[in-house]
C-alpha cells in the first residue's frame, strides 16, 4: 500500500482525530470501520466482522448511515464483502443508491450487468490524470463505484484526492481566479480524425446535434469543411449540494495541453494549431490557463493523493463532488467495473457569472 498525504493540509488530521465511528452514532456490530493509516481521511474502510453477511440486505438497511459516512470522508472502501460477480456488484451498488445511470456514452457497457461499465479504455502504460467524472458536461454522477474484478499485479492503483483538501492546498489568488472566471471547455471534431462528431453524437443529422447542444447549454460552431467545435462554460470550484463545502471540481488536467507531455503537445499544435486542438480548457473568459498554474494543480493533487493496492472483490464508493480520481499505469491484466448514480445537473449547483 502506498499512501501520499503527508504534505496535505491539516484538514484530514483534524477531521480524523477520533477513532472511526458511524456518523449517526448507531453501533453496527456486523462490520468494522478503519482508516488506511493515521491522518489519512479517505477512504473509510468497511469490512464484515464475520462470514455470511448479505451485502445487498446490509446495504439497503444502512443506506442513510453510509450516505453520511460518504459525505464525511468522500470515499468508502468496502472490502471482504461477498461480491463474486459483476451482477452481485451491481446489485450492491443499486442497494446503496437505487436507479443507477445506464446511458453513459463515454464508457463501454460491461458484460454481465445492465447499468455498469468497463473502465476507460486508455493505454496501460500511461496515467489517467485526476478528474471529477463528467464535470465538463451538463450533468454528472454525484456517486460513482469501482469494483475490482481482477487486480493487476504491477501498478494500476486508483489514486484518490479529496478536492476539499486540494482547494485548501492551492494559493488563494489562484482559487479566486478560478472561482470568478470559471472554465471554458472546447472540443473540436476534425474530419478524418477519430472520434468523428457523427460517432460521438450517434447521428449524422446536424439539426439534431444543434438542438441537443442548445438543450445542454453548449455553444457550437461549424468550422470549414466538416469540422465541429463545441464550447461549454463550467465551474472550476463548486459548493457541495449537501455539505456546503467548497471543492475544486473540474477536469482541467484531462483537457489542458500542459498535461499532455511536451512531445505530444508539440505534435498536436503542429497538426491542429492552438485554436483547434481536439480538447482544450481555458478560463471562462477564454484566456489561457498558465502552465505555472497547471504545475501548481498537479502538485496539489499529488500532495493530497491516497493510493492503495486493489484486492479482488473490493468496491470503492466515491462522492464525485468531493473526490477526484485517477489511474496509475499498469503492466498486467486489470479489470475494474464502474457504476454511477444520482445524476446532478450543472445548473443546480453553478451559474456562470
Amino acid at each position: 500500500m502506498s499512501l501520499q498525504a503527508d504534505t496535505a493540509p491539516v484538514f484530514a488530521e483534524q477531521q480524523q482525530a477520533d477513532a472511526p465511528t458511524w456518523p449517526d452514532g448507531a453501533a453496527d456490530r456486523s462490520v468494522r470501520l478503519s482508516l488506511l493509516a493515521a491522518g489519512i481521511s479517505l477512504p473509510m474502510v468497511v469490512e464484515p466482522c464475520a462470514d455470511g453477511l448479505d451485502p445487498v440486505q446490509w446495504a439497503s438497511a444502512r443506506r442513510e448511515a453510509i450516505e453520511a459516512l460518504l459525505c464525511r470522508h468522500g470515499a468508502v472502501l468496502f472490502r471482504g464483502f461477498d461480491l463474486p460477480s459483476v451482477a452481485a456488484f451491481e446489485a450492491f451498488a443499486e442497494a446503496l443508491s437505487p436507479g443507477l445511470h445506464g446511458t453513459y456514452g463515454d464508457l463501454p457497457k460491461k458484460e454481465g450487468g445492465r447499468n455498469v461499465y468497463r473502465s476507460t479504455p486508455y493505454p496501460e502504460r500511461e496515467m489517467i490524470l485526476y478528474h471529477n467524472e463528467s464535470s465538463h458536461l451538463e450533468s454528472w454522477p454525484r456517486k460513482q463505484w469501482f469494483f475490482c474484478e481482477k487486480p493487476s499485479q504491477v501498478g494500476g492503483a486508483t489514486p484518490l484526492a479529496d478536492i476539499r483538501q486540494v482547494l485548501a492546498y492551492l494559493p488563494k489568488e489562484v482559487v479566486e481566479r478560478f472561482e470568478s472566471k470559471g472554465l471554458l471547455y472546447s472540443r473540436t471534431f476534425t474530419a478524418g480524425v477519430e472520434p468523428s462528431w457523427e460517432s460521438f453524437f450517434g447521428t449524422s443529422e446536424r439539426s439534431v446535434i444543434e438542438q441537443r447542444c442548445r438543450e445542454q447549454g453548449t455553444d457550437f460552431e461549424w468550422l470549414d469543411g466538416d469540422t465541429l467545435q463545441l464550447r461549454t462554460r463550467c465551474p472550476a470550484v463548486i459548493s457541495h449540494p449537501f455539505t456546503g463545502e467548497r471543492c475544486f471540481f473540474n477536469q482541467v488536467q484531462l483537457h489542458h495541453p500542459y498535461c499532455m507531455g511536451e512531445e505530444l503537445r508539440e505534435d498536436l499544435l503542429d497538426m491542429f494549431g492552438p485554436e483547434r486542438l481536439p480538447r482544450l480548457v481555458s478560463y471562462g473568459d477564454g484566456s489561457a490557463i498558465e502552465d505555472s498554474v497547471m504545475a501548481l494543480i498537479g502538485d496539489a493533487y499529488e500532495a493530497c493523493a491516497v493510493r492503495f493496492d486493489w484486492r479482488k472483490g473490493d468496491v470503492v464508493m466515491l462522492d464525485n463532488m468531493l473526490v477526484a480520481h485517477a489511474r496509475d499505469p499498469y503492466e498486467e491484466p486489470r479489470l475494474i467495473v464502474v457504476a454511477m448514480g444520482e445524476m446532478t445537473a450543472r445548473g443546480d449547483v453553478w451559474q456562470p457569472a
